[in-house]
């Protein structure tokens, strides 16, 4: 029987290719339980894992999904975070209520990921309580940032693959306290800034990517890949998201330039985003660490603090008062 839902719980469309799919699925099946034997190889029934050159390989290749939690929750510093600060998260959750980071996020918990059924009010358990905590606790614990839009949805896959809200909340933290600072800022500097280093990167630009990079290619590209691209996420950081970019536009270049307008524009962005590119996880990841040629943390940070200094100029003026 065709499954109407996949395994994450998301609703299949109803135009949605059951026959690519199980191609695709019978070829990644084949990768996956290789991969699978060798992490189990690897782990051992160890609940920690160190960083080094194996795992890091390991993990561009592909986490199976019982490990995920596992994997991202050490790689990202989350693990450490949750042991040295035991009962932290409950005590955010106990905390006198703000009636309007309450409002905000109620507002948006409908909105997130009306096509999953582990969402659904009528659904046992419900994700949306777990949801509505993690951001809540998100919000306390950082209040600059508090609550923005965007959020719900990497909090919701964070549940999805977790089943587990304090660690949702501390890779949350990791997330946006580490991995992408700024990003959700009030000015979000640090999307603007990764931005413009995309821009300097010499690709044609547009405003359409800024999407891509805020909600971390949830609805972007399909589930599988945006799991694979997260898995590097947590492990490298955030020049994976640079990585994803610059393939998808560098593999698309001759229709990327047929734009005339913006309409075009937004049109051959969707276009770039669905098909058997980027629906074959595995190779696509292949592709991300090949296709870009050699893109070095120190070279990014290097670009991003020029621009950063350039971006805060723009948005606040100069410093002098006597400029």
């Amino acid at each position: 029987r065709k499954q109407s839902v996949d395994p994450y719980g998301f609703e299949r469309s109803k135009d949605f290719d059951y026959e690519s799919y199980e191609e695709l699925m019978s070829e990644y099946l084949v990768v996956l339980t290789r991969r699978s034997i060798k992490w189990s190889k690897l782990l051992k029934g160890k609940r920690k894992v160190q960083k080094n050159v194996k795992l890091k390989r390991y993990v561009r290749k592909g986490i199976p999904n019982e490990h995920r939690a596992l994997i991202w929750m050490a790689a990202s510093g989350a693990q450490d975070q949750l042991e040295r600060n035991p009962g932290y998260y409950q005590s955010l959750l106990r905390a006198e209520h703000d009636p309007k980071l309450v409002e905000t996020i109620c507002t948006d918990l409908n909105r997130t990921f009306p096509d999953n059924v582990q969402f659904r009010k009528t659904s046992n358990p419900c994700l949306q309580k777990a949801l509505y905590n993690v951001l809540l606790a998100t919000g306390y614990h950082n209040p600059v940032v508090g609550y923005c839009q965007g959020m719900n949805f990497i909090a919701g896959y964070l549940l999805i693959i977790t089943k587990d809200e304090e660690k949702s909340f501390w890779l949350m933290e990791a997330l946006l306290g580490r991995i992408l600072p700024d990003y959700y800022s009030p000015v979000m500097l640090g999307l603007k800034t990764d931005q413009e280093t995309m821009m300097d990167h010499n690709v044609m630009w547009t405003l359409v990517v800024s999407r891509w990079f805020i909600c971390l290619y949830i609805d972007i590209l399909p589930v599988e890949t945006v799991l694979r691209i997260w898995d590097c996420l947590f492990y490298e950081g955030s020049k994976i998201l640079f990585r994803v970019a610059l393939t998808l536009i560098h593999h698309n270049q001759a229709l990327i330039q047929q734009a005339q307008s913006l309409p075009d524009v937004c049109q051959n962005f969707k276009q770039i985003t669905h098909g058997p590119f980027v629906d074959e996880c595995h190779t696509f990841m292949q592709k991300i660490f090949t296709e870009p040629g050699s893109l070095s943390m120190a070279t990014l940070t290097k670009l991003r603090a020029t621009i950063r200094s350039r971006i805060i100029t723009e948005e606040l003026g100069p410093t002098d008062p006597e400029n």
